[in-house]
C-alpha cells in the first residue's frame, strides 16, 4: 500500500492516522515508529525490512479494511538492525514518543528526531572503524564538475571541481562515498545509476546564493576567499546540498565541521577506475579485501591512522618535498627502532577524531569519555618520545600535541574506569564528583538504613 499527502486518512486507526501523516513526510525513508518497546514499521516499509534484515512479517488487524502488514525489532537492539540496513544502502527516519501517555488523549505525539543515512553516519556501532563513510554531492555546469564530500563521523569537508565527466567519475571511485546526492534534473544521472546510495535533491538545495550563506554562517566567514575556493561555484553549490543535508540528518548543528579544504585535481596522480581496479589498492580483483596493497602495508595502530592510510593510497602526492619528509621519517622509525616504544602508546589511544564529532553533535556515550580520558592520559608520554626522533615531520608532529591537562584531569575525576555502554544503565559518574549525586546514590542503595537513622 502507499499512500500520499493528497490520501484521505479518516478510514484509518488514530494511530495508523498519526504513523501515516509522519510517513508521509519521509517516503524515502525507512520508518521506526516507536511502540512502547518496539521500534514497529508498516506497509511496504515492513516488507523491505523483512527481507533485508530477515525478520518475521506479520500483520497487525485491520485498517482501512485491509491488514496490515507489520515487523518490528526491539528498541534496545536498535543498532545492531540499523548497521545492516544502513550497510544495504537503506535510509531510516526514527520516530520517537515525545509526549506523555499519561496526559496522551489518543495516540502519544510523536516526531522523527533523526535520520540515519549512509553518509551521515556518527555512531560508532554502525561505521566500519577502519573505513571512511563519505557523503558526496555533485553538481554540473556545462563540462564542468563540481564535487563536495563531506565525513559527519570527524567533520572533514573537502571540495574540488574537474572539468570532464571521466574526471568526475575517477574522483567518484577514489572518494568511494556511501551516498550521493545529486539535482533531480542532473543530465549525468545515468553515468551513477549503479551506484548504491544515489540520491536525487530539489534543484533548489543546489542554489549558489543559498550554498554561500549557508558556507559562511557555518564557518564564521565573510566570505569563502580564506579557503581558496572563492571561485569555484559550481563546488561550492555541491557544499551547499551536502552541508544541508548533513544538518538535515543530523537534526542539529555542525559545531565540529570548522572548514573547508579545497583539492587540486594536479596535486596527485590520476588514477581512472580501471587502473584503481587493476592496482587492488583496498579491493582485489575478486571484490574481497585480502592480499590487497592495504592489506599489505596496514600495520597502523590506530584506526585514525587507517583511515589516513588508505587516504594516501587513494590520491598519491606529487610533492615530492612532502614525500621525503614521510620517507625521511619512516626510516628513522625503522632503523632505530623506535616504533617498538610507539605502538603500544598508539594502541591505548582510541579513535579521538570520531569521538570528538560525537561530543560536538550530543551523541556520545559513556566509553567514548572513557576512551578520550585514555587518550589524553598516553599524550605527554607520546610528545615525549616523538620529540626525541631527529626527523622533521616527527619534530613538528610532537609540536602539535597538546597535551590537555585540565580536560584529563576532569575526566578522570567525573567518569568511572569502566563506566556503561549506555547513559541509562547508569554507574558513569565516578563517587565524589558530585556531593548531591552521592546523597541520592546513598538514598537508593540504603533506603532501610536511611529510614531506621530518621526514626
Amino acid at each position: 500500500m502507499v499512500v500520499t499527502l493528497s490520501d484521505d486518512y479518516s478510514q484509518h486507526t488514530p494511530m495508523m492516522q498519526q504513523y501515516l501523516k509522519v510517513k508521509a513526510q519521509h517516503p524515502d525513508e525507512l520508518l521506526f515508529y516507536r511502540m512502547g518497546d518496539f521500534y514497529e514499521l508498516f506497509y511496504s516499509d515492513a516488507r523491505t525490512a523483512s527481507d533485508i534484515l530477515n525478520i518475521t512479517l506479520t500483520a497487525r488487524g485491520k485498517s482501512d479494511g485491509a491488514p496490515i502488514p507489520m515487523c518490528g525489532i526491539p528498541y534496545h537492539a536498535a543498532d545492531r538492525y540499523l548497521a545492516k540496513l544502513v550497510e544495504a544502502g537503506v535510509s531510516v527516519a526514527i520516530c520517537e514518543q515525545i509526549g506523555d501517555p499519561a496526559l496522551s488523549k489518543g495516540p502519544v505525539e510523536r516526531k522523527v528526531v533523526r535520520l540515519i543515512t549512509p553518509g551521515t553516519l556518527s555512531d560508532e556501532a554502525l561505521l566500519h572503524e577502519r573505513r571512511d563513510q563519505l557523503l558526496l554531492a555533485i553538481c554540473s555546469r556545462g563540462t564542468t564538475f563540481g564535487l563536495a564530500f563531506m565525513d559527519v563521523s570527524s567533520g572533514r569537508f573537502q571540495v574540488l571541481e574537474v572539468d570532464s565527466s571521466e574526471a568526475m567519475l575517477s574522483e567518484v571511485g577514489r572518494i568511494d562515498p556511501a551516498e550521493i546526492l545529486i539535482p533531480e534534473d542532473a543530465s549525468f544521472f545515468s553515468l551513477l545509476e549503479t551506484r548504491h546510495g544515489l540520491r536525487r535533491r530539489p534543484v533548489w538545495e543546489f542554489d549558489l546564493d543559498t550554498a554561500r550563506r549557508l558556507l559562511n554562517r557555518q564557518f564564521r566567514t565573510e566570505d569563502l576567499s580564506g579557503f581558496g575556493c572563492a571561485h569555484l561555484s559550481v563546488a561550492i553549490q555541491a557544499a551547499g546540498c551536502a552541508l544541508a543535508y548533513a544538518r538535515e540528518t543530523q537534526h542539529s548543528e555542525l559545531p565540529h565541521c570548522q572548514s573547508l579544504k579545497l583539492e587540486q585535481v594536479e596535486d596527485s596522480l590520476v588514477l581512472d577506475a580501471v587502473s584503481r581496479r587493476n592496482l587492488e589498492i583496498d579491493n582485489n580483483l575478486s571484490g574481497g579485501k585480502d592480499n590487497t596493497l592495504t592489506a599489505v602495508l596496514d600495520f597502523t595502530a590506530t584506526a585514525m591512522g587507517s583511515r589516513l592510510l588508505a587516504r594516501w593510497l587513494h590520491r598519491p602526492i606529487r610533492d615530492q618535498r612532502q614525500l621525503r619528509l614521510r620517507q625521511d621519517a619512516v626510516s628513522c622509525l625503522i632503523n632505530a627502532y623506535q616504533y617498538e616504544t610507539i605502538q603500544p602508546l598508539l594502541k591505548q589511544i582510541g579513535d579521538i577524531e570520531r569521538i570528538i564529532s560525537r561530543i560536538a553533535l550530543r551523541s556520545a556515550r559513556p566509553r567514548d569519555l572513557a576512551r578520550l580520558r585514555d587518550a589524553l592520559l598516553c599524550l605527554p608520554d607520546l610528545r615525549g618520545l616523538l620529540a626525541g626522533i631527529a626527523a622533521p615531520r616527527i619534530q613538528a608532529l610532537s609540536l602539535e600535541i597538546h597535551e590537555l591537562p585540565e580536560l584529563s584531569a576532569l575526566l578522570c575525576r567525573a567518569i568511572l574506569d569502566n563506566p556503561p555502554v549506555v547513559l541509562r544503565e547508569g554507574g558513569v559518574i565516578a563517587a565524589g564528583y558530585d556531593a548531591e549525586l552521592d546523597e541520592l546514590r546513598n538514598l537508593s542503595t540504603n533506603a532501610s538504613a536511611f529510614l531506621t537513622d530518621l526514626e
